[in-house]
């Protein structure tokens, strides 16, 4: 299988981008406890399956992570910011 066929979503990068250009850089368990307090509960090692493509990501949750990042679901999605 070829490593484009394992993609599981295609928003891991564009977390992992917003996360590191907050200031300050929100580290996993930092956007875990924002989640946390929208009502999501994903745990750093979800985050990080996100981002390293592993983990698919609910509908719910990428709305969750938007508003936790401060971007926008269709630049979570890969459009413009």
């Amino acid at each position: 299988m070829s490593k484009g066929a394992r993609k599981k979503n295609i928003v891991g990068r564009r977390v992992a981008e917003a996360r590191s250009s907050s200031q300050p850089p929100l580290t996993q368990d930092a956007l875990s406890g924002k989640l946390a307090r929208l009502g999501v509960q994903l745990d750093r090692a979800a985050i990080a399956k996100i981002e390293g493509d592993g983990r698919y990501v609910l509908d719910y949750e990428l709305k969750a992570l938007a508003r936790a990042l401060g971007v926008t679901v269709d630049w979570l999605l890969g459009g413009k910011p």
